[in-house]
């Protein structure tokens, strides 16, 4: 069973990650997309302050726990990282990988907004014009 949740973890939270960086791609996911980065951040900052360290993901913690269960030890604070080192079997360095999924994080939440506000913001100027 714990196999089996891992696998299920590491399909799921790769999704949600890969959702999180390219859902904005398609305007049918686009306020989806918004929503799970707004949580995702909520999490790493709100849930990281309650459990004690900014970046706390659940879905993380629960995958973890998972892997604790099938023996695994040392794994690292970042499931990004723990994702890169699982699928290349190398040993990233901690720093880059946190500087690089918060800087891909920002940029997708960036780029989240603009495409939502876009149409609102057409919207209003198109009814100004009127």
């Amino acid at each position: 069973m714990w196999h089996f949740l891992d696998i299920f973890f590491v399909i799921f939270h790769t999704s949600l990650i890969l959702f999180n960086l390219f859902g904005w791609i398609w305007r049918r996911t686009r306020k989806l997309n918004l929503i799970t980065l707004i949580m995702t951040g909520a999490s790493w900052i709100f849930l990281g302050l309650l459990f004690g360290s900014i970046g706390y993901c659940p879905f993380t913690d629960w995958h973890f726990n998972i892997l604790h269960n099938l023996g695994k030890t040392d794994l690292p604070n970042s499931y990004v990282k723990y994702l890169a080192d699982r699928i290349t079997g190398l040993d990233f360095s901690s720093s880059l990988v946190d500087s690089v999924t918060l800087y891909a994080f920002l940029g997708s939440l960036v780029i989240s907004i603009f495409l939502n506000l876009r149409p609102v913001v057409r919207r209003k100027r198109s009814e100004e014009e009127e």
